[in-house]
């Protein structure tokens, strides 16, 4: 079990998935059955530890001495290693010995090619002959004395002369069958290659060698890529995709029509412009499920587009597909083709009625309290400075013909006078009563330019307010979302938005989660329009987790009560996949690339999300909100 414990270790240490399966007591039937579900999960890292001779049940290493013409004819793509090549002018003419050989000895059976357990037996063979030559020139006698030792010992009883022959082994070096035949000081073989064979139409050729040092290098030639060219020219592929408006969707009369002409659509027309640029045929099939692309936990199988593409019932996927790292494991992607971000999709709020006091709605709260206190401390100020200035003392007047008291001095910003003097000023109407002395009206005149600067900002501001109709949104960003419980919000149930919220490491996300995970009832979703409908049915109580693009298309369809609120969670794009290793990949990379550098993607979304909007100006986009000053 060291071995074992070994892989476990390791796969601790880099956060590996594994599955440990006990073949001790399995049949061949099981074998077979245990590869089908490796198959269906797409396991392909697989560590076997166990006896030779269960091994040969499992493995068959030589990869030339199988049948392999049923699988040439059904046109199968088999990928072996080969530890013997046959082409070596050396393995050639032993090989030929050991036919001449045969054919004396057994005339009447036809001869076959010696598998690769044979060569090994031959290599072997031959490293103990040259130990032991080595051995007896070096005049080290390795010849038992005495009584045969017994096997059985406990403890054991080591032979002597066991370290030479040990030595002796290590040190050979020979060119055998097998290839360069050498050993570590642990005694196991190091410096070997093995050759990486293919089976294709015109029959098994080399594509790559593998050694301990560089591992896997591939052997390119011109041939190769001149037949993969040909190949994507003469075959019709299979593109995988779903119906997603306005990426792909069926015309309205799609029932009279046939094959590729029944779809429209974003991803429709940039399938058609790939194909053209690449220049292959091809055929747009809907994914069964209905699903984008997600690893179930418990079969370990993929599902949606992306499943189609690991189990090679497509060849191509132009869809609204993100680019993620778990999906970029088992299938390949273009350059992004649209760039997005995760948002926040809501019902839109019901325009808010003003109120008695909206009047007040252009200044700040905290703006109507200075202004208060300005007031009362103003007036109270232009009181006390009239009070101690005697050029606000003046003798009363008195009717000519009457009596004239002692005169008497009266002053006429007394309090109250004070305080109507200040608010006339700020209500910009004026008073018959004016400071006389300097500092009186250094008072007023600082209080004047304070009202002007105040009434012109807040007639500004009243503009914008009578012109805008405001609308109270109860959610701004994802921190509003994680901070209460009346609003529910949710995802995709299958897809990588979900998957985002379920991998990611900030404090916020994982609370909402958190949430997401243990709501009652469900807040995942089957499908996109599932989700809209939702939203716009909960009556502002249901919150709609999605790629930024679609929140904002939907936001242009009627009845336009949907809004995108806040900033987009994260950025990504979306890309077209390819199963790992298909010769498409490149060429449709490229082609992404050019149509890019042509404006043509520009003109796409700009057609399909803009151009084709139900809402008007008004309404698209995000709402601009005035706050107060």
């Amino acid at each position: 079990l060291s071995v074992l414990q070994k892989v476990l270790d390791t796969a601790a240490e880099k956060n590996w998935q594994v599955t440990a399966v006990n073949v001790l007591t399995t049949t061949e039937e099981g074998y077979r059955l245990l590869f089908q579900d490796l198959d269906k999960s797409k396991d392909r890292q697989v560590v076997i530890d166990c006896e030779s001779e269960r091994l040969n049940a499992i493995l068959n290493q030589g990869f030339m001495d199988i049948e392999l013409q049923k699988f040439k004819e059904a046109g199968a793509n088999v990928t072996g290693f080969q530890l013997v090549n046959y082409s070596d002018p050396m393995v050639s003419r032993i090989m030929q010995q050991w036919k001449n050989y045969d054919g004396r000895e057994q005339p009447r059976v036809d001869w076959k090619k010696p598998k690769y357990t044979s060569a090994l037996t031959y290599d072997g063979v031959r490293v103990m002959a040259e130990a032991f030559q080595n051995l007896r020139k070096q005049r080290i006698d390795i010849s038992r004395r005495g009584n045969a030792g017994d096997c059985l010992a406990n403890p054991a009883v080591p032979w002597g002369q066991g370290i030479d022959i040990q030595r002796a082994l290590q040190q050979v070096r020979l060119e055998g069958l097998s290839g360069n035949v050498q050993f570590n000081e642990k005694g196991r073989r190091t410096n070997y290659t093995l050759h990486v064979l293919e089976l294709k139409h015109e029959g098994i050729r080399q594509i790559a060698h593998w050694n301990e040092d560089d591992k896997l290098l591939p052997l390119t030639t011109d041939s190769q890529t001149g037949n993969d060219t040909i190949g994507v020219q003469n075959r019709t592929y299979i593109v995988t995709t779903i119906l997603e408006a306005p990426y792909v969707m069926l015309k309205k009369n799609a029932d009279q029509l046939e094959g590729n002409d029944r779809f429209e659509g974003y991803c429709v027309e940039l399938a058609a412009e790939i194909a053209k640029h690449v220049g292959f045929k091809y055929k747009l099939e809907i994914v069964k499920d209905g699903k984008y692309g997600a690893r179930d936990s418990d079969m370990k199988a993929w599902n949606g587009m992306v499943g189609e593409l690991v189990y090679g019932r497509a060849d191509l996927a132009v869809a609204p597909l993100t680019i993620t790292l778990v999906r970029e494991e088992v299938i390949d992607f273009s350059k992004p083709f649209m760039s997005l971000g995760i948002s926040i999709m809501i019902k839109k709020p019901q325009k808010s009625k003003p109120g008695v006091f909206s009047f007040l709605d252009p200044l700040a709260y905290e703006i109507w309290m200075c202004i208060v206190f300005a007031y009362i401390g103003v007036s109270v100020v232009l009181f006390l400075v009239s009070r101690f200035s005697p050029y606000e003392w003046h003798n009363e007047e008195f009717e000519e013909g009457k009596d004239q008291p002692v005169p008497d001095q009266s002053n006429e910003f007394g309090i109250f006078n004070s305080l109507w003097f200040s608010l006339g000023a700020f209500m910009q109407q004026g008073c018959d009563i004016s400071p006389r002395s300097l500092s009186g009206r250094i008072v007023g005149g600082v209080w004047w330019f304070f009202t002007l600067i105040i009434i012109s900002s807040y007639t500004a501001n009243l503009a914008a307010f009578l012109t805008v109709e405001r609308m109270v949104s109860p959610i701004e960003s994802a921190d509003d979302l994680a901070k209460q419980t009346e609003i529910a919000y949710g995802t995709l149930d299958s897809g990588s938005t979900k998957e985002f919220f379920k991998r990611s490491k900030i404090a916020v996300f994982e609370k909402m989660w958190t949430y997401m995970r243990s709501a009652e009832p469900s807040v995942f979703v089957k499908t996109t329009e599932d989700g809209m409908n939702r939203v716009r049915k909960s009556k502002g109580k249901y919150a709609y987790l999605l790629e930024s693009t679609m929140n904002e298309y939907i936001e242009q369809r009627k009845p336009c009560d949907t809004m995108k609120v806040g900033g987009n969670l994260d950025s990504k794009g979306y890309g077209i996949a390819t199963p790992k290793g298909s010769p498409l990949r490149g060429a449709v990379n490229l082609a992404v690339l050019k149509l890019s550098e042509q404006g043509v993607l520009d003109k796409l979304k700009s057609k399909w999300w803009y151009d084709k909007g139900e809402c008007g100006s008004k309404d698209s986009g995000s709402k601009v909100s005035h706050p107060p000053l």
